[in-house]
């Protein structure tokens, strides 16, 4: 692979946004070829214009991105679907900016969608003895985490439930999240226990839906004003010691690395970016259960451990704050149709530094990050900027 510097710059030109929901009546296609027209649309190109396709998705099947893509347009261009369990559509983003950045092609499509089954989460990221055992229930090993953050930091429910009033509140404001209706504190705390300590409303609803992006080189570009530059795009997988199983069962037993796979994530991206902690006015993270955004800021350089809950009291992190997260209400609120979430979470970001948010948008936002974690495991970390 190029040196950064050595390749050419990217841009997100143009982006397309479901509403996200539960919808029996329609197929994933259907959702992916809307995100795709929306997206064209906003870059000002038409499908002829494209190079290629990068199509993110979890539980779709075989050619589901061929498939949407067929709603379009069928002129040839090669498609590329992409597996990466919750970081599926931001690792789709990323072979998009990479085919551009590398000069293979100029103009790249990428996509993310789902249809998400019902229930609990089917995961078959899991050995039969860890299926056996319970892991693949997400919601029990993000529990026995959260125990495990909770003893180390001092971290309440009341904490948890502060992001959750947060993100919900966000959410109100944002007329493609599935959930648009603020919870109270009260609300949070009363909600049925799912796995100690989570209780309902500490947990991402699921949800059916895509988005997309359209990525071009800068001569390419229709509108300078509204390109939104690629400054990194990373994913890395786990480092021995860091995995999401162990969840605090083996804490005595197994030594953890100093630098996790989110940790150096986001490392490599501040290096590639030439941006740091410091630098970044607005994080799109990672709050299937929410104290996964509280360790997640502290896993990103944002504050030190065990400083999240005590910086989201103060209110650094709500909109009006110094570094406002999850505008657009985060999973807790947008929701989590697992193939789509990632570049949900760019759109949100390219709305937000185009100065295009309405009521949430962010004053002077000028560079934005978002994270997600998926199943294999799998960190990924994408930095944009105007």
């Amino acid at each position: 692979m190029k040196n950064p510097q050595e390749m050419r710059d990217v841009y997100i030109v143009g982006i397309g946004l479901t509403k996200w929901g539960f919808y029996e009546d329609q197929a994933c296609y259907d959702f992916g070829s809307e995100a795709i027209f929306t997206a064209l649309k906003d870059a000002e190109m038409s499908w002829r214009e494209v190079n290629a396709a990068f199509c993110g998705s979890v539980y779709q099947g075989t050619g589901s991105g061929h498939q949407a893509v067929k709603e379009v347009g069928l002129t040839g261009v090669p498609v590329v679907n992409v597996e990466n369990a919750c970081s599926s559509g931001g690792s789709a983003l990323r072979l998009a900016y990479l085919m551009v950045a590398s000069e293979v092609y100029d103009v790249v499509v990428a996509l993310g969608m789902e249809k998400m089954p019902r229930g609990p989460i089917p995961s078959t990221a899991f050995r039969p003895w860890e299926l056996a055992s319970g892991f693949n229930i997400q919601v029990g090993n993000y529990a026995l985490e959260t125990v495990e953050y909770m003893e180390k930091t001092g971290v309440t429910e009341e904490d948890l439930a502060r992001v959750t009033v947060k993100n919900r509140k966000n959410g109100a404001l944002n007329p493609n999240a599935r959930f648009q209706k603020p919870v109270t504190m009260e609300e949070v705390l009363g909600s049925r226990m799912v796995a100690e300590p989570l209780r309902l409303l500490h947990c991402c609803p699921l949800a059916d839906g895509s988005a997309a992006a359209v990525l071009c080189s800068r001569d390419k570009l229709r509108s300078k004003a509204r390109g939104v530059k690629v400054a990194a795009s990373v994913l890395v997988s786990g480092v021995y010691g860091d995995g999401m199983l162990p969840s605090g069962m083996v804490d005595s037993l197994l030594h953890k690395p100093e630098v996790g796979m989110a940790e150096l994530s986001a490392q490599q991206a501040y290096e590639i970016s030439g941006y740091g902690p410091e630098d970044i006015n607005i994080v799109q993270g990672y709050d299937t259960t929410v104290p996964s955004e509280l360790w997640g800021m502290e896993k990103l350089g944002f504050c030190r451990p065990g400083e999240a809950a005590g910086l989201l009291r103060d209110g650094k992190f709500g909109l009006e704050g110094a570094l406002p997260v999850n505008t657009d209400g985060g999973l807790m609120s947008r929701g989590h149709p697992l193939g789509a979430t990632g570049l949900g979470q760019i759109c949100e970001l390219v709305t937000q530094l185009r100065g295009e948010a309405g009521k949430r948008q962010v004053k002077k936002a000028r560079v934005g990050l978002s994270h997600a974690m998926g199943a294999g495991p799998n960190s990924s970390v994408t930095i944009l900027t105007c």
